[in-house]
């Protein structure tokens, strides 16, 4: 009698797995929050907009509210090994229903932050080509071929991800250090002071716009939970990045600030960037590292901008690979490339979405700095401060119900020290919009216009859509509701 064969074996589908360490982790999060893009661009604004000479300080104020929401990030992170960071961890505090709505928030926040850089940077490479050759090409074609190269970068394995991001922000973290340095050799010309970091001054102005602009420019480092599964050690490893990151991130700034005021004194500063806030850091290399420093700095400015992109490409790619294994997205989008061991077809889905707002922008004729860049890091901005504020007080209640982790200070003090520091942000945020978008009235003055309410509803509409969808998904498909976020909670 034959005997039977045994079925041939299936082989398992490729999963998300890596040996990224804390470091290849921090500069793929810090790439995202552009340091160079934020000192040559927000730092400027937020001295001319903000609190002038005290805007350095408010990076210290933006950085213990962010290291307060990072607290209990980490505790989550301990207790709740899933690579979704606020899909997952408001899930696990908040509900199911909670947790795709916020999902739906960060797919926005973190598309429009994109979509704003892409944005940003074909105007600023249409506009190199034009100095260099004189030859004059719209924006959106240098966008375009920007996408198309971190498609390439993000269709394959994210080791190469991060070598690329690595070597750019090395680079221009260095030019603005070595220029610091520079400043404090020579010692500026009204010498070297505290005065940005004066109570006085730090109270002036407008801080309300100044603490805006520096949580916006932290945008980003909350996303290593992200990449867990593809972190070496994460229980330990996804902690110390986040840790690393809003520190470094905070220290870095703050010197860069100060070291710009002082490049140009205290009595001086704030006239200058009224000239142009966009080539105050370039006029600044040009004073004290001469044309080489203003020419390096230039192309550091279009890699940083570039990093940014890519690094913000890598984090919604597997935002969408976390919500199709949890049945919210088709199946498709969580597959897995069987030799770049990369989410390939999510990348290719985020390619997709980039190109079609690029393409619809520019057939609108919106301006790419003015408009896109502009309303759109807004939205980005208001999303992620509410999902902070959101993941802290899912910190509290998670530990609360659960009893997993019995140190108060990192469930509870921290993380409701982070809820109103972050809801008190987004308030400064909301009353500041019509600045940061441009929205005015005849005469000018900033307003809520219908501009602001639109980019406003849209913030709106998304967690709206997430808890619609959740709703449908609970009555049609029990089952995959369940699967939400393998929790009893709901």
């Amino acid at each position: 009698m034959a005997q039977l064969e045994a079925p041939p074996a299936v082989a398992a589908p490729p999963v998300l797995r890596g040996s990224l360490g804390v470091t290849a982790i921090v500069f793929m999060v810090v790439a995202a929050a552009a340091p160079l893009t934020v000192v040559g661009g927000a730092a400027p604004l937020g001295i001319l907009l903000g609190n002038g000479i005290g805007y350095p300080a408010l990076y210290i104020v933006a950085a213990v509210i962010l290291l307060l929401f990072a607290v209990g990030l980490a505790a989550m992170t301990r207790h709740v090994p899933k690579p979704g960071a606020f899909f997952t961890y408001v899930g696990y505090g908040l509900g199911r229903s909670s947790g795709l709505a916020a999902a739906w928030v960060a797919m926005l926040a973190y598309t429009t932050i994109q979509i704003a850089v892409y944005g940003y940077l074909g105007y600023v490479l249409s506009y190199t080509v034009q100095t260099m050759t004189h030859v004059q090409l719209p924006w959106w074609i240098f966008s375009l071929l920007v996408i198309g190269l971190v498609a390439l970068l993000g269709y394959r394995h994210i080791d190469l991800s991060s070598k690329v991001l690595g070597v750019v922000l090395v680079a221009e973290v260095g030019i603005v250090l070595v220029l610091v340095a520079v400043v404090i050799v020579r010692g500026g010309p009204q010498g070297l002071s505290l005065a940005p970091f004066a109570p006085a001054n730090v109270l002036s102005g407008s801080p309300g716009v100044g603490l805006m602009m520096a949580i916006a420019a932290f945008i980003g480092f909350e996303a290593a939970a992200i990449f867990r599964d593809e972190a070496r050690d994460p229980d330990r490893t996804i902690p110390r990045a986040t840790y690393t990151a809003v520190i470094g991130i905070g220290v870095f700034y703050t010197l860069a600030g100060w070291g710009l005021v002082m490049a140009w004194g205290p009595d001086h500063v704030v006239a200058e960037a009224a000239k142009d806030p966009g080539s105050l850091i370039l006029r600044t290399m040009a004073v004290y590292l001469g044309t080489a420093g203003e020419v390096i700095t230039n192309v550091l400015l279009i890699t940083s901008m570039l990093a940014c992109v890519l690094s913000f490409h890598n984090v919604l790619t597997r935002y969408q690979h976390s919500m199709s294994h949890a049945g919210v997205l088709p199946e498709r989008v969580g597959a897995v490339h069987h030799r770049h061991l990369s989410p390939h077809v999510s990348s290719l889905v985020q390619t997709a979405t980039a190109i079609l707002c690029t393409v619809v922008f520019a057939a609108l004729g919106l301006d790419p700095v003015l408009a896109v860049f502009t309303w759109f890091s807004g939205v980005a901005t208001v999303a992620i401060a509410l999902l902070m504020a959101a993941t802290s007080a899912a910190v509290i209640v998670y530990f609360r119900r659960t009893r997993k982790d019995a140190r108060v200070w990192n469930t509870v003090i921290a993380p409701g020290l982070g809820v109103v520091g972050l809801m008190l942000a987004t308030a400064l945020i909301v009353v500041n919009f019509p600045v940061m978008v441009g929205d005015v009235d005849p005469k000018g003055a900033p307003t809520f216009g219908p501009l602001c309410w639109f980019l406003l509803l849209l913030v709106a509409v998304f967690p709206i859509i997430g808890y619609a969808q959740a709703r449908w998904i609970r009555i049609r498909r029990p089952a995959a509701y369940a699967k939400l976020i393998d929790t009893i909670a709901g």
